[in-house]
């Protein structure tokens, strides 16, 4: 049996399944994507499919400390359109 990776989710620091997080990345162009497959070449940071643990990363500036620059909020409301349009 093949065993799945365990993450920690930025907003709530729960760890579960890395499948059942959404993967925020940062390639080396500095660009930031989504990337829900979570096999993106970059850094990534996760995140639960949660719209309170989305809120607790914004407020904080959790993300933009980890991936170490600035999130725009093109992708703060990308972020929202993916988990709240599941």
């Amino acid at each position: 049996m093949k065993k799945i990776p365990q993450r920690t989710c930025m907003g709530c620091n729960e760890k579960k399944d890395k499948n059942q997080f959404i993967r925020i990345v940062k390639n080396k162009e500095n660009e930031i994507h989504i990337d829900r497959t979570g096999k993106m070449e970059g850094r990534g940071a996760y995140i639960c499919d949660n719209i309170n643990c989305l809120e607790k990363v914004i407020k904080s500036k959790r993300l933009e400390k980890v991936l170490d620059i600035h999130i725009s909020d093109e992708i703060y409301e990308s972020l929202r359109g993916v988990i709240l349009g599941k």
